[in-house]
C-alpha cells in the first residue's frame, strides 16, 4: 500500500491520541460484516485487508470482529444486532443488501456508530461510503476496447443496482471512446460469490465471441476459466494476477484500510459525523496494479495515461452529452453528474444493447 503525506500525518496524530486515551484500558471495538467469505480473493477479501491494516495501525489499543458470509436480509439484521450488543462502538457493513438491516439495527442502538458501503441511506449514526469503481471500470473499457481482436468484450454483472449498473456504463463509455465498432455482452448472475455460477457465465460469454472478461463478482474464477481459453481478463477488487498470469491484463484494486483508520481515529476524537465518503484514484484508495509486461507497449501507455486524466480530475467519465440506449438524452453538454446522480443511475448508455433485468 502506497504511504501518502495523509497517512503518515494520520498515523502521528493517532499515535499521539491514543498514548494519553482511555482506549489503552478500555480498546475501541470495531466490528465487520462480510457478504463473502475472507478468501474470496475479492470485495471481502480486500475489506478483510483494511481491517488487517486498521489492526496493525493501531495495535493493542483497538479489538476488532469479523462476521463472514452474512446473507443479504434478516439474516444481516441478526449479525449487525448482536455485534451492537456485544459493545462495539464502530460497525462497517460491507455490502449494498445491508443497507436497511443496518439502518434499523443503528436506530436500536443510537450509541452505536454504523458505516455502510455503496449504499445511500444515512442517519444520525449512520454513514455511507464507496470506491468511485467507476473510474477503474472506465479505463478497464478502455484498454478491453484496445486489446479485443472480436470486437466484443463481456461483463459478469451481480445484481441490477445502480453501482453496478453504472459500472457497466463506464467500461461501455471506455471502450467506445477508443473503439466505435465494440460491442458488449452482459450476463447477471444474481451473486456476488458464487465461482461456479462466475466460471459458467465467463464460459457462456466466451461460447459468444467473447475475448475480454470483465466482472463485477468477487472471485477469480472468470479469470482461471478465461485463462484456460487463452482470453484476456481484467480482475476485481484484489490484485488476482497470480491466478491467470498470462490472460490477467491487470487488476482494480480496492484499498479500505486508509478509510478505516480514518474512521476510527474520528471515533476516538469524538468528532465522528454521518457524511458520504467516496474513495478513488485521487487519493491511492482504488488503485491500478500488476499490469501484465507482456501486453503492449502502446496499450500499457493508454492504461497510464487514462488513469492519469481520471486521477488529476482533467477528466470524469459521466460528463456530458450523453444518451441513454433509448436515445434519451440522460447528461447535458458539459454536466458532470454529482455523487447522488451516480448513486442512482438506473439506465444504460447508448450502444448498449441490452435491457435491465428487474
Amino acid at each position: 500500500m502506497r504511504i501518502t503525506t495523509w497517512m503518515k500525518a494520520t498515523a502521528l496524530s493517532i499515535s499521539t491520541l491514543l498514548s494519553t486515551s482511555v482506549l489503552a484500558d478500555d480498546p475501541l471495538k470495531v466490528g465487520f460484516v462480510y457478504v463473502g467469505p475472507v478468501g474470496d480473493h475479492g470485495w471481502s477479501y480486500e475489506h478483510d485487508q483494511g481491517r488487517i491494516a486498521m489492526k496493525q495501525h493501531y495495535g493493542d489499543q483497538i479489538e476488532t470482529t469479523y462476521v463472514e458470509n452474512v446473507a443479504e436480509g434478516a439474516d444481516a439484521e441478526r449479525v449487525i444486532t448482536q455485534l451492537a450488543k456485544s459493545g462495539h462502538d464502530l460497525i462497517f457493513t460491507t455490502s449494498f443488501g445491508f443497507m436497511n438491516p443496518t439502518i434499523k439495527a443503528a436506530k436500536r442502538f443510537p450509541q452505536v456508530k454504523f458505516e455502510h458501503a455503496t449504499g445511500y441511506k444515512r442517519s444520525k449514526n449512520v454513514s455511507t461510503y464507496t470506491l468511485r469503481t467507476y473510474e477503474g471500470r472506465y479505463v478497464s473499457g478502455v484498454a478491453a476496447a484496445m486489446a479485443t481482436k472480436t470486437n466484443t468484450i463481456g461483463y459478469i454483472a451481480s445484481f441490477p443496482i445502480p453501482e453496478v449498473i453504472r459500472d457497466i456504463n463506464a467500461v461501455f463509455l471506455g471502450a467506445k471512446s477508443v473503439n466505435p465498432e465494440v460491442k458488449i455482452k452482459i450476463v447477471w448472475v444474481n451473486t456476488w460469490y458464487d465461482p461456479g455460477k462466475e466460471s459458467d457465465a465467463a464460459n457462456a460469454l466466451m461460447d459468444q465471441g467473447v475475448d475480454i472478461i470483465l466482472q463485477h463478482t468477487d472471485s477469480p474464477a472468470p479469470l482461471i476459466a478465461a485463462e484456460k481459453r487463452g482470453v484476456m481478463g481484467i480482475g476485481q477488487a484484489s490484485d488476482m494476477s497470480h491466478f491467470a498470469p498470462k490472460s490477467h491484463m491487470f487488476s482494480v484494486r480496492n484499498v479500505w484500510g486508509p478509510h478505516y483508520i480514518r474512521s476510527a481515529e474520528k471515533v476516538v476524537n469524538k468528532d465522528w459525523q454521518p457524511e458520504d465518503f467516496w474513495g478513488g484514484f485521487q487519493d491511492d484508495i482504488l488503485q491500478i496494479v500488476s499490469i501484465n509486461p507482456s501486453l503492449p507497449q502502446e496499450l500499457q501507455a493508454a492504461i497510464k495515461a487514462t488513469q492519469a486524466k481520471i486521477k488529476s480530475g482533467e477528466f470524469h467519465p459521466f460528463t456530458g452529452p450523453l444518451l441513454d440506449n433509448t436515445g434519451k438524452e440522460v447528461v447535458a453538454a458539459g454536466y458532470t453528474l454529482n455523487d447522488t446522480e451516480l448513486a442512482s443511475i438506473n439506465w444504460y448508455v447508448e450502444g448498449i444493447d441490452a435491457t435491465i433485468p428487474n
